[in-house]
């Protein structure tokens, strides 16, 4: 017996996944002013769950107060410092960009090369006829370039409004998320399930372990860097430390390090005769630059290894694409990205055949379909 399935109304269906689709942009039209700081905030929040477990049995079970004392510290570890360094760069963006953007910016002649012993008349003399025969020319024609990505990079920071607005809800929906962390977590996961079976709720823990790995073993790693590098510049005596500040977490996110800028503040104390201040500065920059490489594998032990070119691409792109909020998202996304793709791409064996034998089968089946 043939069994005749009833016909489809296609109009039905048409009109039915139209319904559906102005549905989800809808709600996520209304929602698009959170996004960023509910991302932000559940990046916090899963790399912190551990900690505030701890807290909650050591607080007789209570997860209210548990939640109250993580809030506490997100604010004072996190969320003012971060607003500070944020409001500092404004206050100091001003006078780099008058400088970047005036008519008359040239290249410096450098007279204190002659101070150094041996090659230091050679070193100025090279200098300034290099800068004699052309390097005005060159400056020229590279000065309208400096002054537009100065002004676009600290032009970032003047939105500190948008910043600190984030900065509120990231608190906010980390409060929520202590409280009902279970019972998000369980719907994301069944949410998951029912997409892509168990292929989808091993992918939402596989994102969470990425998610863990860039906010403790970068993020972290950045954060407790550039405040003691900071710490130091200040008890130092080095002036503007706070912006130098910023410009150190920066580094330490693109993983280049906080010696870029400890050690021009070396120089500049010994160059100023303060061998005291140079010298503790010169001890403390070995400790800070060297404590990435004890803090960042036993933390990124608690997430996934991920590559560094995947960190810095996240970190620039998410700059460029999200302002200062990018710094910390845009790692999270691309991590997240590769740990999937990873998995799914070893879910199958790799080719054993030699590369010489494949494009020889290729062509031999060309020829017979052109036969």
């Amino acid at each position: 017996m043939v069994k005749v399935s009833p016909p489809k109304d296609l109009l039905q269906i048409l009109l039915s996944v139209l319904f559906i689709s102005v549905m989800i942009i809808a709600c996520l039209w209304i929602v698009r002013p959170f996004v960023l700081g509910f991302a932000w905030a559940g990046t916090v929040v899963l790399s912190t769950w551990p900690v505030m477990l701890k807290f909650q049995r050591l607080l007789w079970g209570k997860r209210s107060l548990a939640v109250l004392v993580m809030t506490f510290l997100l604010l004072m570890l996190f969320v003012i410092p971060v607003a500070l360094l944020v409001n500092s760069l404004v206050d100091n963006s001003g006078p780099v960009i008058a400088w970047a953007t005036k008519g008359n910016m040239a290249l410096p002649t450098l007279e204190w090369l002659h101070v150094i012993p041996l090659v230091g008349d050679k070193l100025y003399t090279g200098w300034n006829t290099l800068v004699e025969s052309g390097g005005s020319a060159i400056m020229a024609k590279i000065r309208p370039y400096i002054g537009t990505t100065t002004t676009w990079f600290l032009g970032q920071a003047i939105h500190i409004g948008s910043f600190l607005m984030h900065c509120g809800l990231m608190l906010l929906f980390s409060v929520l998320l202590y409280a009902k962390g279970e019972t998000l977590g369980n719907g994301i996961r069944h949410f998951a399930f029912r997409l892509a079976g168990k292929r989808g709720d091993a992918a939402i823990l596989l994102a969470g372990q990425a998610i863990r790995a860039v906010a403790l073993g970068v993020v972290v790693t950045a954060l407790v860097q550039s405040v003691l590098g900071g710490f130091g510049l200040a008890i130092a005596g080095i002036p503007n430390a706070t912006l130098l500040t910023v410009v150190m977490m920066l580094c330490c996110l693109v993983q280049i390090g906080p010696l870029l800028v400890l050690i021009p503040s070396i120089v500049w104390l010994y160059w100023t005769g303060d061998t005291t201040w140079g010298t503790v500065l010169l001890v403390w920059s070995c400790v800070v630059g060297t404590m990435d490489n004890f803090i960042r594998p036993v933390l990124i032990r608690m997430g996934a290894d991920l590559p560094m070119i995947l960190i810095l691409s996240g970190v620039i792109g998410g700059l460029i694409a999200f302002g200062m909020i990018g710094l910390f998202i845009g790692p999270v996304l691309l991590a997240v990205s590769y740990r999937l793709i990873s998995v799914w791409m070893h879910e199958a064996p790799l080719p054993q055949d030699a590369p010489d034998e494949v494009v020889e089968l290729l062509e031999e089946q060309e020829e017979r379909m052109l036969k």
